[in-house]
């Protein structure tokens, strides 16, 4: 059955996935390009003076680009099910709810991973090109958490499709516009550190209110 339900998102979402990955890969690349080209024009030593100096990170063009990812993923794959009132027939397998919701969010969840995953892979691994390791790490950790905020964007669209209700819906949005700027808040190098282990634990936390929308849904709330 899992495997039949990882098919299942697997083809809503296919088109979407390739899409997410190439634009992820490609932002990334950009900005690789971007400092080397920036080196070839100024040199090494003057680009190391800007990072150290001025806290440049050179990986702006990525602020948002995660976050888009996650919204449009969320939508592919929940939207479909309620437009077309295919989510009560999925609600009615002969599978337990609560499993099939977590199999449908961790379909979610890896693909997120798998479309950033080459993308860090190409920033760390093209920057330490330039960089050293140090520099590289302040990099990433200044850009990670654009990459949970897709979590919570996902978590956050999954919740407002699944929810019957537009009172909740309403309420969901307002909540979530308030709670993703919390990601964004902060634009200095590493400003995050120490509330990275916080912005995780809120990004997944807040799959619970997607369930609590699926029991909504399967008690009939409606408008």
């Amino acid at each position: 059955m899992f495997k039949a339900i990882f098919f299942k998102e697997w083809l809503k979402t296919r088109w979407c996935l390739l899409a997410a990955l190439i634009l992820c890969s490609g932002f990334s690349a950009y900005v690789v390009a971007r400092v080397f080209k920036a080196v070839e024009l100024q040199g090494a030593g003057h680009i190391w003076e800007v990072v150290a100096g001025r806290d440049a990170i050179f990986v702006e063009p990525l602020t948002f680009v995660p976050l888009l990812v996650g919204i449009v993923l969320g939508l592919f794959q929940y939207f479909p099910e309620m437009q077309r009132k295919c989510f009560k027939l999925t609600l009615h397998l002969p599978f337990s709810s609560l499993r099939m919701f977590f199999c449908m969010l961790s379909y979610g969840i890896a693909a997120l991973s798998l479309c950033f995953l080459p993308g860090l892979l190409l920033l760390g691994t093209g920057l330490r090109e330039v960089f050293p390791s140090e520099f590289v790490s302040r990099i990433i950790l200044s850009a990670l958490p654009w990459y949970l905020a897709a979590y919570a964007a996902y978590s956050f669209v999954a919740w407002i499709t699944l929810e019957p209700t537009w009172k909740f819906r309403a309420f969901a949005m307002v909540l979530a516009f308030f709670c993703l700027k919390i990601f964004f808040l902060a634009p200095a190098p590493e400003a995050y550190n120490a509330f990275l282990p916080f912005l995780a634990l809120l990004g997944f936390s807040l799959f619970s209110l997607s369930w609590l929308s699926v029991l909504r849904f399967k008690a009939g709330k409606q408008d």
